[in-house]
């Protein structure tokens, strides 16, 4: 495991990386539940933040809403403490901070507060200092965030030191992406300096379809080695895993898409070993 740079009071500071696309449909919380999935297999420690209203990140996690009595609403406008919003997930090493209902109304409510952009970076300086009650440390959080450029959004972007963005191998999958980029270009210049592209994942990929190697070639050319390697198919086990309430490496971990999340997994420790060597 990579060397954790230490936080201002000694302890060790987890990785926190948003899982962004403003556009919905592009496996954005299939990846960061089974992404998150795979590091945890792998002995990482990984707490998730599902940021958006609709909550599918928990349910998939199968954290009912009767677990959700304290959530990220609670966190951003009651100043409740992260740790008292965490959930643990039947994955070990894996826990949660869940979403609500509540939180489709929170933009309205962030909007009258004071520094409502920093809320939940905020909250998150916390999350790893308590030293003395043996609670759980995190290698990586993982911020979930809503298929849209929302204060939400915003808070998961200035709270985060990088973005990793799910991209849906279809016809405009780069227009998406140039509007993404210009928004957290803007984040990075107004409100977190240290924001950085972790890397771009492509989603749902079907090699039967030949759209899909040329959008693949082109966002190769337009981004480079900021492509991850690995590259996520369309697969059916993985789509039903969520109504069972679990992630698609506990539903059917031999599946395609499962054994890509592994890939994505051990693909993306080494780029963060790589990045903290430097």
């Amino acid at each position: 495991m990579f060397q954790k740079r230490p936080d201002h009071d000694g302890g060790a500071k987890p990785r926190t990386i948003a899982v962004a696309n403003q556009k919905g449909g592009v496996g954005k919380t299939t990846t960061a539940i089974n992404l998150a999935t795979a590091l945890a297999a792998v002995g990482q420690s990984v707490l998730i933040i599902d940021l958006d209203p609709q909550g599918n990140a928990s349910t998939g996690l199968g954290v009912s809403q009767a677990e959700r009595e304290v959530s990220i609403y609670n966190v951003l406008v009651d100043d409740i403490s992260l740790r008292d919003a965490i959930v643990k997930t039947e994955v070990p090493r894996l826990s949660i901070v869940p979403s609500s209902f509540d939180l489709s109304g929170a933009e309205l409510e962030l909007s009258q507060m004071q520094s409502r952009s920093f809320r939940l970076r905020n909250a998150l300086r916390l999350v790893n200092r308590d030293r003395e009650t043996g609670q759980d440390r995190y290698d990586y959080v993982l911020i979930d965030c809503p298929p849209s450029l929302n204060l939400l959004t915003i808070n998961a972007l200035a709270g985060a030191e990088a973005v990793l963005v799910p991209l849906q191998c279809e016809f405009f999958a780069l227009e998406g992406l140039s509007q993404l980029m210009r928004t957290i270009n803007l984040v990075k210049q107004s409100l977190n300096p240290h924001l950085e592209i972790q890397g771009v994942v492509l989603t749902m990929y079907d090699r039967r379809n030949r759209l899909s190697d040329q959008v693949a070639a082109d966002v190769r050319d337009h981004l480079g080695t900021k492509v991850y390697q690995t590259v996520i198919p369309r697969n059916v086990r993985v789509s039903e895993a969520p109504s069972h309430g679990k992630p698609a490496l506990l539903y059917d971990h031999k599946c395609a898409g499962s054994q890509a999340y592994i890939h994505l997994a051990g693909e993306l420790i080494q780029r963060e070993r790589a990045v903290h060597a430097a």
